[in-house]
């Protein structure tokens, strides 16, 4: 049975404002009024006066630094904590001994400031030796993207803008590759300014994402199919989710984990893979291999109320398709999984619209698994704010193939316009 999108008023309007869908952010490397760079600090091991057993997902002290009301109108230096008073907060984080920790894809803060210097004071997980599994980052001035690093070190300092006179400055990290590789924490924001950090406003539209590699971003800066992962190769930014949430002017939260699914993860021999579930740990800030001391964010409940979007994209089946086959079971199975899911999704979301989609990769399970499971959720609860949405496949012989046979961007630029397109279109594909 075909599942018929509800009308939605408001991304129609804000779609039709757009002449493209999707928009690039510009890669270039600083701004005429300002410049940028790196500079590296590694430590021997993590500072002792941030070890501690509590854990938290609330706010610390508003800064670090003591100032007067005459010290906020001279240009100074100044420390910041990561917190909800001095940033927006991007995607899911988790906050413990002063340390905001990001885990999911795209996860990160932005501020405002008027000064001539900002860095960050970085913390590397247990991860941050390895070189196919440490963190990686980006950091967006003014909107344009300057540079990105990987966190390699127990602790490191990066200057992420610099000028000689102080200006007005927005600036946005953001964690590109996965949580499930490993975790990375700001320890503290510096900042040369006139007075402290502002969080940028937050947006009228918000829009969740739960999905696999491909909302990861997972290969797409690696063109050669026959690679295999790593996080250097792995850019959120650059995946179908994030240019969605950009070209829609919407705040988003990824919660994607690459080869993972609705009942099991990716198997290449059959085996229910029930290690690697999105179901298990969608009511927490993340799960990941890395942890930092006694801390991993998998032990943290997410706040719901924190991130109540508007719309939920779900894209998982692809990693189950390699359990299921074509096998009528395993394939109902799936169904009967993804159905209890959408349950909880709409326990955690009562107001959003929830789109079920899949095809980039594969879609085997779209018609028997997604079509029957969203039929059967709304025979069951009477809840018809659920549509589905056929993705086009990618096709390697025009746009090439990333690592491990994945999206390039190209495709990926291909998905994000049909979910704009879904909010367009008065008839969406089913």
């Amino acid at each position: 049975m075909n599942i018929k999108t509800s009308a939605i008023s408001l991304l129609t309007a804000l779609v039709m404002m757009l002449t493209g869908c999707v928009k690039t952010e510009d890669p270039s490397r600083g701004s005429s009024d300002s410049s940028s760079a790196v500079t590296e600090s590694a430590q021997g091991g993590e500072d002792s006066s941030t070890a501690g057993d509590g854990t938290s997902a609330g706010d610390s002290a508003n800064s670090t630094t003591e100032s007067t009301p005459e010290d906020d109108m001279t240009l100074s230096e100044k420390t910041f904590a990561a917190n909800e008073e001095n940033v927006k907060l991007i995607g899911r984080t988790a906050e413990y001994e002063n340390i905001r920790w990001l885990g999911l894809s795209a996860s990160g803060v932005e501020f405002t400031f008027t000064g001539t210097s900002a860095s960050f004071t970085l913390v590397g997980d247990s991860m941050y030796s390895n070189p196919e599994k440490t963190p990686r980052f980006a950091v967006y001035i003014n909107g344009e993207r300057t540079f990105d690093d990987v966190v390699d070190a127990p602790e490191k300092t990066v200057e992420v803008f610099s000028a000689d006179e102080a200006v007005e400055t927005t600036v946005k990290f953001l964690k590109i590759s996965e949580a499930q590789e490993s975790t990375m924490g700001i320890k503290s924001i510096n900042v040369t300014s006139i007075g402290g950090l502002t969080p940028t406003a937050e947006k009228a539209l918000k829009i969740e994402f739960i999905g696999d590699s491909i909302t990861c971003g997972y290969g797409v800066d690696d063109p050669d199919r026959n690679h295999h992962f790593k996080t250097t190769t792995e850019d959120a930014t650059k995946a179908y989710a994030y240019k969605t949430a950009m070209a829609l002017d919407a705040d988003y939260s990824l919660v994607s984990y690459s080869g993972n699914g609705i009942i099991s993860g990716y198997t290449d021999n059959g085996t229910k893979q029930e290690s690697q579930r999105v179901p298990d740990v969608y009511d927490k800030v993340g799960k990941s291999w890395g942890n930092w001391n006694e801390f991993n964010i998998q032990d943290v409940d997410w706040d719901f109320s924190k991130f109540q979007p508007q719309y939920v994209v779900i894209n998982l089946g692809t990693n189950d398709n390699s359990y299921t086959g074509s096998d009528k079971e395993r394939v109902l199975e799936y169904a009967e999984g993804y159905k209890e899911f959408l349950k909880v999704v709409r326990e955690k979301n009562p107001d959003a619209h929830i789109v079920c989609a899949l095809g980039v990769m594969g879609a085997s399970l779209y018609k028997n698994g997604i079509q029957r499971a969203v039929t059967e959720y709304t025979e069951e609860t009477g809840d018809s704010n659920v549509s589905t949405l056929l993705m086009t496949q990618q096709d390697g012989n025009t746009n090439g193939y990333a690592a491990d046979w994945h999206p390039t961007e190209a495709s990926q630029d291909i998905a994000a316009n049909e979910i704009c397109l879904l909010y367009t279109s008065p008839s969406p594909r089913d």
